[in-house]
C-alpha cells in the first residue's frame, strides 16, 4: 500500500486551546482553527442544508397532492435509502479514486439533475428513478464527509468541527423550512391557484433546485492535497482491515444499524403526522420544522463542549436515553401543543449524538479503513431508511401513526443500551479491573 495521507493530529500552534477555562473562549478558539478546506466544507453544507429544508417540508406534499398515498411515500424513500445502502461501500472506493472535492461536486450536482426531472416530469417511475439518482448523490456525499473532515482537522477541534457542520447544516435546514412553508401561498398566489396544488409546490420546489445549485461554489473552492500526501489505498486494505477487527467494527455500526429501522418508521413522515394527526397547515409545519432544525442545530453546537466535559461516549448515551420518553410523548399525547415541545426536546437531544459517536468511531480505526467505515455506518444508517418507511407508510394506513412509534421506541432503546454496554459500561470495568491489578501488585 501506497503513502496514506494522514489526519492532521498533530497539535496546533495555539497552546491554549486544552487549558482555557472560559467554554465559551475555548468554543471561538477551536472555531478559529479550523481549515480553509474546513470552513468551504461549512458553506456548501449550509446551502445544501437551505435546499434539504425546503425539500423536506414540502416534497411529501408535493407527491400527495398527484393523488398518491403514504405508502407510494414509503417507496419513495425506500428506494433512495436502499441505493444509498447497496452502493455504499463502492461509493467508499470511489471516493478514494476521484478525491473528496471531487465526489462533493457530482453529488451535489446529481441531486439538482434529480430534482429538476421530479419537477419537469412528475410521474411515479420518474419518481422513483430520480429517488435513485438522490440515493448516489447520498451516498457519495455520506462516505466522502467523515474523512474529509478527518484529513482537514487537527485533534483538538476535530470534535467541534463534525459537531458544527451537523449544526450549520441543521440551522441551515430550519431556515429552508421556514422560509418553504410560505412557498407555496406565494406561487398559489401567482398563479391563482389552491396552496395545496400541485404547481404551487412545483413552483416552490425550484428553490431546492437553486439552493443546491449554490452549495457547489464552496466545494469548487476546496483544495485537494499535493500529489505526495494524497491519500491511496489498496482496494483489498479496507477489507483487510475488517477481516482483523470484525468485533470493532461490528460494535461501531450495529447501534446504528437499531436506530435507522427505528427512525425509518417515523421520521420521514412528520410533516404528513403533523397534518393528519394534529391537522396542521404547510405554513404552521414549516415553522414547527424550522424551529425543531433550530433547536437541533444548537444542541449539535453546543454537543462537543459538553463531550469535552463529561465525554463522548457519555454524551452519547445520556442523550439518546433522554430523548425517549420525549419520543414517547411525541407519538401518544392528543394535545398539539405538548406534541410539539416533544418534537424539539427529542430532536435536540437524539441528535446531539451522531456527530459526536462518529468523531469517536473515526478515531477507532486507522486511517486507511475510515472510508470504509463511513460506508458502512451509511450503510447501516441507510438499511433502516430503505424498509422500514415502506412498512410505516403500510401501517399508516391501516392503523395510524401508534404501530410505527411503538417499534421505535423499542429500537431506540435497544440501540441506547448497546452503547451502554459495549462502550460506556465495558470501559469502566476495565479500568477497575486495571486499579484492582496494580493494587494487588503492590
Amino acid at each position: 500500500m501506497k503513502k496514506t495521507f494522514e489526519s492532521q493530529d498533530v497539535e496546533p500552534d495555539e497552546a491554549d486551546l486544552n487549558i482555557s477555562r472560559n467554554p465559551f473562549k475555548t468554543y471561538l478558539a477551536r472555531l478559529k482553527a479550523f481549515s480553509p478546506n474546513a470552513r468551504y466544507f461549512l458553506w456548501s453544507t449550509f446551502f445544501f442544508g437551505l435546499a434539504g429544508g425546503v425539500n423536506q417540508l414540502l416534497f411529501n406534499f408535493y407527491v400527495l397532492s398527484q393523488g398518491y398515498t403514504e405508502a407510494t411515500l414509503g417507496n419513495l424513500v425506500t428506494a433512495r435509502s436502499l441505493t444509498t445502502l447497496l452502493t455504499a461501500l463502492p461509493m467508499g472506493y470511489l471516493v478514494n479514486k476521484i478525491a473528496r472535492k471531487n465526489a462533493f461536486i457530482l453529488s451535489h450536482l446529481a441531486f439538482v439533475i434529480a430534482m429538476t426531472m421530479m419537477i419537469l416530469l412528475p410521474s411515479v417511475p420518474m419518481f422513483l428513478a430520480m429517488s435513485v439518482v438522490q440515493g448516489l448523490s447520498q451516498a457519495l456525499s455520506v462516505v466522502a464527509s467523515g474523512p474529509f473532515l478527518m484529513e482537514n482537522s487537527h485533534e483538538t477541534e476535530r470534535t467541534y468541527l463534525f459537531s458544527f457542520s451537523s449544526g450549520i447544516r441543521m440551522t441551515a435546514t430550519s431556515i429552508g423550512e421556514w422560509f418553504g412553508g410560505y412557498l407555496p401561498g406565494f406561487f398559489a398566489g401567482m398563479l391563482l391557484v389552491s396552496a395545496m396544488n400541485t404547481k404551487a409546490y412545483s413552483g416552490a420546489l425550484w428553490f431546492v433546485v437553486l439552493f443546491a445549485l449554490l452549495s457547489v461554489i464552496p466545494a469548487l473552492l476546496m483544495k485537494e492535497p499535493s500529489k505526495d500526501q494524497q491519500a491511496t489505498y489498496s482496494v483489498f486494505a479496507p477489507f483487510s482491515y475488517f477481516k482483523r477487527a470484525p468485533g470493532k467494527l461490528t460494535k461501531l455500526i450495529l447501534p446504528n444499524l437499531i436506530t435507522s429501522i427505528g427512525a425509518g418508521m417515523v421520521m420521514p413522515f412528520m410533516n404528513v403526522f403533523f397534518r393528519n394527526v394534529h391537522q396542521q397547515s404547510d405554513a404552521s409545519i414549516g415553522v414547527i420544522f424550522a424551529w425543531g432544525s433550530l433547536a437541533m442545530g444548537f444542541g449539535l453546537i453546543i454537543a462537543p463542549m459538553l463531550a469535552e466535559r463529561f465525554g463522548k461516549i457519555q454524551v452519547v448515551v445520556l442523550t439518546q436515553a433522554l430523548s425517549i420518553p420525549f419520543l414517547a410523548l411525541l407519538g401518544f399525547t392528543p394535545f398539539f401543543e405538548l406534541a410539539v415541545i416533544a418534537y424539539y426536546i427529542r430532536l435536540t437531544l437524539m441528535n446531539m449524538s451522531g456527530p459526536i459517536f462518529s468523531t469517536f468511531a473515526m478515531e477507532q480505526v486507522e486511517p486507511e479503513a475510515r472510508a470504509m467505515l463511513a460506508s458502512l455506518n451509511s450503510m447501516a444508517f441507510n438499511f433502516g431508511w430503505a424498509f422500514s418507511p415502506t412498512i410505516s407508510g403500510i401501517l399508516q394506513e391501516k392503523h395510524g401513526f401508534r404501530p410505527p412509534f411503538t417499534i421505535t421506541l423499542v429500537l431506540y432503546t435497544i440501540s441506547t443500551l448497546m452503547y451502554f454496554l459495549w462502550f460506556w459500561y465495558k470501559k469502566n470495568q476495565k479500568v477497575a479491573e486495571e486499579i484492582v491489578s496494580d493494587i494487588s501488585k503492590s
